[in-house]
């Protein structure tokens, strides 16, 4: 089976016409195969996004591609459920579950699960195929060990399993909004302050050293994960989706650098040095998927 690069959901707070308009350009242009699209982070910001949505699913569509509905992270208020009660109810699009509670409203359907919810071991993945899961794109944390044997799980119970493999890196979620509060602003009040950070916003320690991005109610890895080299060692593992999480560069350029990689027409050493260009001063990593910190970048080349 011939690797499937995938695009996750863009996490950040980006104005309504720019959202649709780097769908309608990835749609055109990308090798892309799989599309997650819908807010997942802060149900605030959905109505800047809800206008566009059918248009942005036509165009996909369109264009040949899968396109697959992604549900909220955390569900907290009575109108978050509701919503949330109306996805899974729709019919047409696949639907990502990214909470446990809209896993409960999925059971017995076809579904896919999001990295937001804790794949870690084979008896909780062999519990979600048997309630429907036929994807399940892992956490970032995971290292190689953990993803053999949840790949070689996987296989017995007919689940496809996917990586991210490039972009920040979900770490958690909260109730409370940091970007507001870091702006001496409330939740309630935000004023939509994590629109400014269109990657998010650094966060460093006390002793100037950058540590984290936070986007909105999201903590994020500081560095970009990217998993360049170890990608040959997935798909021995049988894993053959790779998930791309957007950003506010060139995702087109990014993509097809994912796309030459996985058919075999530029080699890891091609790929490392022009996507760490892009990505700047935070860096890429591979760390936890080696074992190490996350942070850790750990040559594979």
């Amino acid at each position: 089976m011939s690797a499937k690069i995938t695009l996750g959901p863009v996490l950040f707070n980006w104005p309504g016409e720019v959202w649709r308009d780097f769908y309608f350009r990835m749609a055109d242009e990308a090798p892309i195969d799989t599309y997650y699209v819908g807010e997942i982070v802060c149900s605030k910001r959905a109505p800047f996004l809800a206008e566009h949505l059918p248009a942005v699913i036509e165009r996909l569509s369109a264009a040949g591609r899968e396109v697959v509905l992604a549900s909220p992270t955390l569900v907290t208020t009575e109108r978050e459920r509701q919503s949330v009660r109306e996805l899974a109810a729709s019919e047409g699009l696949m639907l990502e579950a990214n909470d446990m509670g809209c896993l409960g409203l999925l059971a017995g359907r076809p579904h896919a699960v999001g990295p937001m919810v804790n794949v870690y071991n084979e008896a909780t993945l062999a519990w979600m195929a048997g309630r429907g899961a036929v994807r399940i794109t892992l956490p970032g944390e995971l290292n190689r060990q953990a993803i053999a044997a949840l790949a070689k799980a996987a296989k017995e119970h007919g689940v496809e399993l996917e990586i991210q493999v490039f972009g920040r890196l979900p770490l958690a979620i909260s109730a409370r909004c940091y970007h507001a509060r870091a702006h001496g602003l409330h939740k309630d009040g935000c004023q939509f302050i994590c629109g400014q950070d269109a990657d998010g916003m650094r966060v460093d320690t006390l002793d100037g050293e950058s540590f984290l991005a936070v986007n909105g109610t999201q903590t994020l890895s500081y560095t970009y994960n990217a998993l360049i080299g170890e990608l040959a060692d997935l798909e021995g593992m049988g894993i053959t989706r790779f998930r791309l999480s957007p950003h506010s560069f060139d995702m087109l350029a990014v993509a097809r650098l994912y796309r030459d990689l996985a058919d075999g027409r530029r080699s890891a050493a091609e790929v490392a040095p022009v996507l760490a260009a892009m990505v700047g001063d935070p860096g890429l990593s591979n760390g936890f998927y080696q074992g190490r910190e996350g942070v850790a970048s750990v040559p594979t080349l």
